[in-house]
């Protein structure tokens, strides 16, 4: 369900909280894939994937709630059609 404040489509935090997981599932990926080619230690890639991925789902989540208070890029809809 989209939000929809002063002619300005916004998601809502459910949405906003499923776009932060599923792009820190791939940001884990890429972590623990990258951190096993460096160390090749399988237990070390996973726990700095989750550690870093965790912190990073909470901070992208607060920033895409900020994003949906700024206008800047946005389009709003006409106040009449005709």
């Amino acid at each position: 369900m989209l939000i929809k404040i002063i002619g300005v489509c916004m998601d809502n935090p459910k949405r906003s909280l499923a776009k932060a997981v599923t792009w820190r599932l791939f940001g884990f990926l890429t972590t623990v894939v990258l951190v096993l080619l460096y160390t090749r230690n399988v237990k070390q890639a996973l726990m700095v994937g989750a550690s870093l991925d965790g912190l990073k789902i909470i901070l992208y989540y607060f920033h895409e709630r900020f994003w949906n208070k700024v206008k800047f890029g946005r389009t709003s809809d006409p106040e009449y059609q005709i």
